[in-house]
Formats: structure tokens, sequence, C-alpha cells
């Protein structure tokens, strides 16, 4: 598989968003098949594993790390902080997050353990925290990469102005934002500019709209009770029924050129520009062999331009977040 670079860090140009097997969609599976999954992305060439304190909340890490352990010297393991987790949540700051010197330090220190690794290679504030200096905050995590704990720093739904206040304390390897044929916010709120400018890689979570744009949900009696998406604007009745129409379109060009929907989606991103490794989430290995079978897809301009125009965003119904959710983003 091709490699990309993430700032200091060169990750294959797929690779696997962790979440999924253990939060989120309701979708959890076992060990075993989690970790028969994760060998076998090793095994397709995937290099970049992300995950997070929050995703379970622990167990997400415990298993990646665990999964990873015998394939430490060929992948990179990328993981975040920023949320309250745990008894600490009891007694919230009103924002939910926490990005204090302190906190940073704290979880980086008991991310190493449920990993069982030295060094996390890629280590993401989660969500800007509204009453830390970025500045602040960022100082913390550099003294983690010269105290040997952290290779490389990451933001994650960060704006451009505070991607640039962070890079100016020490070096970002990569912002993580959702991006897709139907989110395309990092295009034109800066965040596109200011990676390139500033040599920052990319990457897209669900870059396959959160699994809409695979074409396999249909109908939304199929999610599962603790769906998240079931609190999501895209996903209400209404405008679900409408967005399902531009999937119907998007599968039939991919039936045109033999590929599924979801490929093309992600060939799409893939297509966008070699700063951006997306991180496709599965809980599937058919799911996962066909998203790295999407890397060899070539797309011409006009292709890329058809599929911008089936899916643009102003077709797109419904809001990417509810309120609380969005309130997070793009500080």
């Amino acid at each position: 598989m091709q490699i990309r670079r993430l700032g200091s860090l060169s990750p294959s140009a797929l690779g696997l968003g962790c979440m999924g097997m253990s939060h989120a969609y309701g979708t959890n599976i076992d060990e075993a098949s989690a970790q028969s999954l994760i060998d076998r992305a090793v095994e397709l060439g995937v290099t970049f594993f992300d995950t997070a304190e929050v995703y379970g909340p622990f167990t997400n890490e415990e298993l990646v790390g665990k999964t990873l352990r015998k394939h430490r010297d060929t992948v990179l393991i990328a993981t975040k902080f920023g949320f309250t987790v745990g008894d600490e949540a009891k007694a919230a700051r009103p924002s939910g997050l926490d990005s204090r010197p302190e906190h940073v330090r704290a979880v980086a220190d008991a991310s190493l353990k449920r990993l069982g690794v030295e060094v996390i290679d890629l280590f993401y504030q989660h969500r800007v925290d509204p009453d830390v200096a970025i500045e602040e905050t960022v100082g913390a995590m550099a003294d983690l990469v010269k105290a040997g704990k952290v290779r490389a720093l990451g933001l994650s739904e960060a704006s451009a102005a505070t991607l640039r206040r962070a890079h100016a304390v020490h070096p970002i390897a990569a912002i993580q934002s959702e991006y897709s044929l139907w989110t395309r916010d990092p295009e034109n709120n800066g965040v596109f500019d200011t990676c390139r400018e500033l040599g920052i890689g990319f990457v897209p979570f669900s870059p396959l709209g959160r699994g809409m744009l695979t074409g396999a949900l249909k109908d939304l009696g199929k999610l599962g009770a603790n769906d998240f998406r079931r609190g999501l604007p895209r996903f209400d009745q209404e405008n679900f029924d409408a967005n399902l129409a531009l999937v119907t379109a998007l599968e039939a060009m991919a039936a045109d050129k033999g590929v599924t929907a979801g490929q093309l989606a992600l060939a799409w991103v893939l297509a966008q520009g070699d700063f951006i490794v997306p991180i496709p989430g599965t809980t599937k290995i058919a799911n996962l062999e066909s998203n790295v079978a999407a890397t060899e897809i070539m797309l011409s301009p006009q292709d890329l331009a058809q599929l911008g125009a089936i899916v643009a965003p102003d077709k797109v119904a419904g809001a990417r977040y509810n309120e609380s959710m969005a309130k997070m983003a793009g500080r």
C-alpha cells in the first residue's frame, strides 16, 4: 500500500478507525473477532490505527494495544485525550472537556499503560477545551515528546486559527476531523489551506459518511437502540430519506465502474491530496478488505467532478452534528 506523510510519521495511505469495535454504534464485537480484524488489516498493509481513551471508555485502547503488540515494530498507534471520563466525570467541568496540563500528562501515562507501549506515536487533543489556552495544552503535549512518551502531536475538530496557534508552540503532525463526500467543511473553513501551508497531515474520520455512503444502510430500523447516529440530524427519518436518494445515485455510478459505492466514496477522499489519510472503521473483515481495495482505484478529473456533484454538500439534508456536539467542533 502507498505510504503517506503525517508530519514526521509515515503511515499507510489508509488507516483503521477502531472506535466502532467497542463504542458508539451499538455493534460491539467480541475480542477474538476484533483481534482477527486488526490482524487482517496488518496483513493487508494497514499500518495506522486510531483509538482513544473515551472509546469504551478505556477498553478500546486495551484491545488495540493487546492486538498490535506483536506488530509493534511496523505499526503506528494514535490515541486521544481531552474528555472527562469515568469517576472524574462525576465532578465534570461544564464543557465536559479537560485539557489542563496535569490532565494531559495523566491521560498520557494511563494510555501508555492500557496500550502496553513505551511511546504513543500520535497523541491528539480530542476536542479543543474552551477553558484552557491551546498554547498551554500543546506546551504540555510538547513536554511529553521531550520525555519520550509521545512521538507526534495532533488536534481533532479544531479551527484553522487554533491549528496555527498550536503549530507555533510545537509542530502539529495531523489534524483529525470529519470529511467525506457529504461533509466538506475543511475545504472551506481554512483547515485544508492551513495544512498545505504548514505541512500538516489531515486524517478524515467517517470518510464513508458514518456508513451512509456505503449503501448498506437503507432502513433506520436496522440501527441499534444505542447507535449514536440516532441522535444525528442527518439520520432523522425525513433527512435520511432525502439523503438516501443521493446514495442511490452514488451506487449507480459505482455500478458503472464495477466497484461499490463505499469504494468510490473512499477513492474520492484519497484523491483530494496526498496529505490525507482516512481512517474508515468497520467490524467486518469483508468491509475492511473492500476499503483497502479502494486505494487502488484511480479516478479521472471528470470522475471526481461527477462524484462531487452527486453528493454535493448543498444537497445533503440535515446538519452533521446535533447542537451539543456541534459546540465542541471548530473552536
